[in-house]
């Protein structure tokens, strides 16, 4: 028995050990696959991240989830689109959307037409238009509000930006900036002056000689504005980045001090009688043309008029008026716009921002000269070295944006009529800043009703 029973036990032991043996190397097997699986994973995570990867470094289209149109059709400025030529290859490039381009003049037929062309079908998906329009096709929903992050809205300049702003919400992005500037004849003025009191001193001493050591046509309220504001009047009171057309400062005691300003330039003489009325910039042009003006508020768009008659002229921001302040002169921004019949508002929305960022901008104001109001390229080399865009870069800083909102349309003419009865020395500034803000604030009662 004790013999059988040690046989037993021996037996059990042996499987004992080849249990034993065997665990081992099931425990390798074990480890083996949970490894493979944890590697599998990661590898499966990695491969995620590189999807995510790749298609983050798609840019902002990524974002975009509207189908991807064949086509998009942009209307651009009269003689203008030489300077998107390039842009809109490159967009394509990179989105496979080809841009159908016609040219019209921003103005007046852009606007007229996208009112016909729009409800048609037949519009465009992107325009250009001067911000004082905005407000008035905002309101009759023929351009859309844009939804752009901070990141692009800040790449523009304050006043650029809350030009092309209405009610709050954002209708453009800027593409180019202007404002009456400061321009001189070289022959006739070493230097721009930096007070008005110098002007005032050299016009006097030019009228000997019957020359103008100054020229403006304050009788237009687009320039006499700069006058008036830069006194303290303004157009209308705004209140959290909203005007109110009700509140009207054309009449207050700064806007009347501006008045009594301009007005003695003309009861003075230093101004000659010719440059009053329609024909006043003509006039204007064609005396400093002839070399008869040292210097006169003009704009940008004079730039070639003196060129062709060969004057060696310069340009600087406008000078200091005498109680310190600088004039601010009216801005107007040119903006991309979203037509909001377009079926393609995300892909279009697109297409504006590109177009206005800061290396489009850029390229787009060498070819065709007009000043991006990027705050970033106002000190790059291409527009600080060049006087008159310098100048239009620096002034714009110191104006103010024209009011974007529908009721700025029955400003233009009541101050028009002011402005000649002042400088005519018909009616004293206040009286006819009261009777021009009367007429103003009827105006617009009469179009709410």
């Amino acid at each position: 028995m004790n013999k059988r029973l040690l046989i037993l036990l021996g037996l059990v032991l042996s499987l004992l050990l080849v249990l034993a043996a065997c665990g081992p190397d099931r425990d390798d097997d074990s480890e083996s696959d949970d490894e493979n699986d944890t590697e599998e994973t990661e590898q499966d995570t990695e491969g995620d991240e590189e999807d995510s990867e790749e298609a983050s470094s798609d840019g902002d289209s990524n974002e975009i989830t509207a189908e991807k149109p064949e086509t998009l059709t942009l209307w651009a400025d009269e003689d203008k689109a030489v300077g998107i030529e390039d842009i809109l290859d490159r967009f394509t490039e990179e989105h496979g959307i080809e841009i159908e381009v016609t040219e019209l003049e921003m103005a007046t037929v852009q606007r007229e037409q996208i009112r016909l062309d729009g409800p048609a079908g037949t519009g465009p998906d992107v325009l250009t238009l001067p911000h004082d329009q905005i407000g008035q096709l905002a309101n009759e929903g023929i351009i859309s509000s844009l939804d752009l992050d901070e990141e692009t809205i800040s790449l523009y300049t304050d006043s650029a930006v809350e030009a092309v702003t209405y009610e709050g919400e954002l209708y453009g992005v800027p593409k180019a900036t202007e404002t009456p500037i400061f321009m001189f004849n070289r022959d006739l003025m070493d230097e721009a002056p930096e007070t008005f009191d110098e002007l005032w001193e050299m016009s006097q001493e030019m009228q000997e000689e019957d020359q103008y050591g100054f020229l403006a046509l304050f009788d237009n309220y687009y320039f006499a504005h700069s006058i008036l504001a830069g006194h303290g009047g303004y157009v209308f009171e705004e209140q959290d980045g909203t005007m109110d057309p009700t509140a009207l400062g054309l009449n207050n005691e700064g806007a009347i001090e501006g008045g009594e300003y301009i007005q003695q330039w003309y009861t003075e003489g230093l101004f000659p009688e010719g440059i009053i009325g329609e024909q006043g910039g003509s006039t204007m042009t064609g005396l400093f043309e002839d070399g008869e003006v040292a210097s006169a508020m003009d704009g940008p768009w004079a730039v070639q008029g003196l060129r062709d008659a060969g004057i060696d002229f310069g340009a600087a921001p406008m000078p200091t008026l005498p109680n310190g302040e600088y004039p601010q002169t009216f801005v107007g921004v040119k903006s991309w716009n979203v037509s909001s019949y377009s079926e393609h508002q995300e892909w279009a929305t697109e297409l504006v921002r590109y177009l206005g960022n800061e290396e489009n901008s850029l390229e787009r104001y060498e070819i065709v000269g007009e000043i991006p109001p990027v705050a970033s390229l106002i000190d790059d080399p291409a527009i600080s070295e060049d006087e008159v865009s310098e100048a239009v870069a620096i002034q714009s800083e110191r104006g103010v944006p024209m009011p974007n909102i529908p009721e700025m349309g029955q400003v233009w003419e009541p101050m028009a009529t002011a402005l000649q009865l002042i400088v005519r020395d018909e009616m004293t500034p206040e009286d006819a800043l009261n009777e021009a803000v009367d007429t103003i604030q009827t105006n617009i009662e009469s179009n709410q009703e």
